[in-house]
């Protein structure tokens, strides 16, 4: 698992929180002090903390587990779609469709709408619509595109999500809760970090903090998930690799058996006609006679 140093956590502005008006009392354990009005985050703790959140992603993407990455906010849309997107993961980085998780049943049906879509256009049906029909369509398509594009492969719930920024997320938060799917969260000293099963104390607001810390834990959910696609390919070649084979000695077994049955029953054949054979001749003599 690649840790990050605390020489990076403060390169990238982490521990910068926000004006100390503005702190929810309840990131007091994860404040380290204030300086010129700004809270300062204790990054021993982020550390720690981002640590763990690691070890359980990990674990997560070990067993073929997927972890929803969302972000909505302008300073993390970027790192969102790209660690996402590196890890294979599901991400929401442009605006969270309420009943993403809660009314999933009903959502995925739109999600197979953009499958039809897509496919639409790959083998040439959306040009032969009338104009009026494939305009639609393609606006259909486009709105789609950017509300569930990062989904598209998601076939059920997620098993955990990381979120950036709790006010911004507060329903993606809220719905992840109802849901009990566990949470990991980038939480800045504004927020209440009490939702997340998986709280990681840092800046929010700044690209560079956003960026370090989903890479953080996308870089470790995409190193399991490579290896678990992989052991499943292995296992996949390994099955079907053992289906040519019984099929073979299937096949030459019932072959074997088949040519014996063909010689049992020549045999025979030839068996009965010598009898019949011998019973002409007998009664052939018998006539002479």
């Amino acid at each position: 698992m690649a840790q990050v140093g605390m020489r990076e956590l403060l390169e990238a502005g982490v521990h910068f929180g926000h004006q100390t008006g503005r702190w929810n009392p309840r990131m007091r354990r994860y404040i380290f002090g204030e300086r010129a009005g700004i809270h300062v985050i204790d990054l021993q703790q982020t550390s720690r903390l981002l640590d763990q959140a690691q070890e359980f992603a990990e674990q997560v993407a070990a067993r073929g587990g997927t972890i929803l990455f969302v972000g909505t906010k302008k300073q993390a849309r970027d790192a969102i779609q790209e660690t996402a997107d590196a890890a294979g993961m599901p991400y929401v980085n442009q605006r969270w469709l309420g009943g993403l998780l809660t009314n999933f049943q009903t959502i995925s049906k739109r999600i197979k709408r953009l499958h039809d879509l897509d496919d639409w256009v790959e083998n040439g049906t959306l040009d032969l619509l009338p104009t009026r029909e494939r305009i639609a369509a393609e606006k259909e398509r486009a709105k789609l595109t950017v509300n569930l594009g990062g989904v598209r492969d998601m076939q059920r719930p997620p098993d955990a999500m990381f979120v950036i920024d709790l006010k911004t997320e507060v329903i993606a938060v809220k719905e992840a809760e109802r849901l009990d799917i566990p949470i990991i969260g980038l939480v800045d000293t504004n927020c209440d970090p009490a939702p997340l099963t998986y709280p990681i104390p840092g800046n929010d607001d700044a690209i560079r903090s956003c960026k370090i810390i989903v890479e953080a834990i996308g870089s470790v959910a995409a190193e399991q998930a490579d290896i678990y696609r992989a052991e499943q390919e292995r296992q996949r070649k390994e099955a079907e690799e053992k289906a040519r084979i019984e099929a073979e000695e299937r096949a030459k077994r019932e072959a074997e058996e088949k040519a014996a049955r063909e010689a049992q029953e020549a045999a025979a054949a030839e068996e009965a006609a010598k009898k019949q054979a011998t019973a002409q001749a007998a009664q052939q003599a018998a006539a002479q006679q």
